[in-house]
């Protein structure tokens, strides 16, 4: 094989990950230049769906806490500039270090362009961007981290000549929505009955039909697109009312011709979505059908581990989602950790999934979601999909774990600060209202100094903004609330919406009212 092969390249630059850190504390805590690129690199079809998505660039703005190790830089790119007040922001949260010496290891740019296409490409579309990066790091301690890891992501990698600390892309498809099937398969674990990959509506109409026909009693199906994001590519079918057409009542060629002619009447969780539109993206992404799990005592909850640079399986965290969307397939935040009647279930089996996983070569950062069904008084788990990507639960996480520089607890699924307490938070990348369109980032620092909503070091509580940039036009926000207590999360996460709706003079309920929330809210 040709040496020059970008594979070849690739892979020798992530060794040297494995070179420089041989354990976990040790990467973590080391001096280093990290270059972080928060591309979201995924189908721009899929992206158009969420709102303000250019701004989820922002999203990985807790590396800029790694800037309490005074030996620490950060290299950060962005499509466009990120708003002076937003990094001050940060930088101000970080304990025991001046501002000024934080502000000068950061080093900010952007491409100033807000098309479409990912971050990544549009840096390696600037050559002199490229040299500037390079430039602005030591080679022998520097290494790039991303939002998720594609192809284009290798490639500025390799420009760089600087290792990836993220998935070889040669391995995405253990993240898709039929690899995922296939690693459950491995570990041995419960997931829902589904369908192959298919690559035509016409095949979806077959496997779909397959899919009840082994399991008569099917209520409804959910039709994926195998590289959905959030579960915006999610789509419900409803089987309820074509009993006429169930398995034994009419040959398998007239069901599937049915199934075929419902899919115009699929349920969609992204807003504006059409079957028109959907249907032309499974040639291209591949689809397929799922069993939907039913239940009237139904949870979220989903588990976020990393493969180290030495191959070690590390579990970070549990959380219990906080899903909305017609049918309740949308991430829209999420509670840490999740439920003690069943978190180190959830935990050991993200554990299972993870060492298949490593075995296969993955590196860094894994999430599984499941559903929990509660049948007499006993939990039954299905595992849903796996993410290869940093999520909506790890900037939450991280952002916890950087600014107590604690540790999560594997025997009891709980986190300590350093000063031994434990901690909770909630957090969302959805506070959404009409009423916030407007609002600039520095009136939301005002309105956070006014009702003392920041986070205070000192007793490690508080709430920790992020997605500010999406808030003027799109009234959009996100937020990590943190307490020493469930219910004081929760009590700080209220206060934030109220102080922010009596300052826009909203007369609507709180966010949480608006979210599926099934453990009682």
């Amino acid at each position: 094989m040709n040496v020059l092969d970008p594979t070849v390249q690739f892979q020798h630059l992530q060794t040297q990950l494995r070179d420089r850190w041989r354990n976990v504390s040790e990467f973590d805590t080391s001096e280093a230049d990290i270059i972080v690129i928060p591309s979201i690199s995924i189908d721009q079809r899929e992206l158009l769906k969420i709102e303000g998505f250019l701004h989820y660039e922002e999203r990985l703005l807790f590396s800029l806490i790694r800037l309490r190790n005074p030996r620490t830089r950060v290299v950060y790119v962005t499509s466009q500039p990120i708003h002076p007040s937003v990094i001050d922001y940060y930088l101000q949260l970080l304990p025991g270090i001046p501002f000024s010496h934080a502000r000068d290891r950061l080093l900010l740019l952007s491409t100033y362009d807000s098309s479409l296409k990912p971050l990544s490409q549009k840096i390696l579309d600037r050559p002199r961007l490229i040299d500037r990066i390079r430039q602005a790091v030591n080679p022998d301690r520097a290494y790039m981290i991303c939002y998720n890891s594609t192809n284009v992501e290798r490639d500025l990698s390799i420009q760089l000549d600087i290792p990836l600390y993220a998935l070889d892309p040669s391995l995405l498809n253990w993240g898709t929505k039929s690899g995922s099937r296939q690693i459950f398969a491995e570990s041995g674990i419960p997931f829902p009955d589904g369908s192959e990959l298919v690559w035509n509506p016409k095949d979806l109409a077959v496997v779909t039909a397959e899919l009840w026909e082994r399991n008569p009693d099917l209520q409804r199906v959910v039709i994926k697109l195998n590289e959905g994001f959030s579960g915006e590519g999610n789509a419900l079918l409803d089987l309820r009312n074509l009993r006429e057409y169930q398995p034994g009542v009419v040959s398998h060629e007239q069901r599937v011709i049915k199934v075929y002619d419902q899919f115009a009447h699929l349920k969609f969780e992204a807003k504006k979505e059409t079957w028109e539109n959907y249907s032309s993206q499974i040639p291209e992404l591949g689809a397929i059908a799922e069993a939907f799990i039913e239940g009237e005592h139904k949870l979220s909850p989903s588990a976020q581990g990393r493969v180290t640079p030495g191959g070690e399986v590390e579990i970070l965290s549990t959380h219990d989602q906080i899903l909305g969307g017609p049918s309740g397939q949308i991430y829209l935040g999420c509670q840490f950790p999740a439920d003690e009647s069943y978190r180190m279930q959830i935990q050991d089996m993200s554990m299972q999934v993870g060492r298949a996983l490593a075995q296969k070569g993955a590196l860094e950062r894994f999430a599984v979601d499941f559903v929990a069904v509660k049948r007499d008084d006993q939990w039954e788990f299905h595992a849903i999909e796996i993410n290869l990507r940093k999520g909506g639960t790890t900037h939450p996480f991280m952002t916890l774990k950087f600014l107590t520089n604690g540790r999560y607890d594997l025997s009891s699924g709980l986190f300590y600060s350093q000063h031994g307490r434990p901690k909770y938070y909630m957090a969302t990348d959805n506070l959404q209202k009409p009423q916030y369109c407007g609002l600039l980032p520095n009136d939301l620092m005002d309105i956070i100094a006014h009702y003392g909503l920041h986070f205070d070091t000192s007793t490690e509580t508080g709430t920790v903004f992020h997605l500010m940039g999406c808030l003027s036009e799109f009234g959009k926000l996100g937020l990590t609330s943190i307490g020493n207590s469930p219910q004081q999360a929760e009590d700080l996460y209220r206060r934030v919406v109220k102080a922010i709706d009596d300052e826009t003079k909203s007369s609507e309920c709180g966010h949480l009212s608006a979210m599926r929330w099934n453990s009682g809210y």
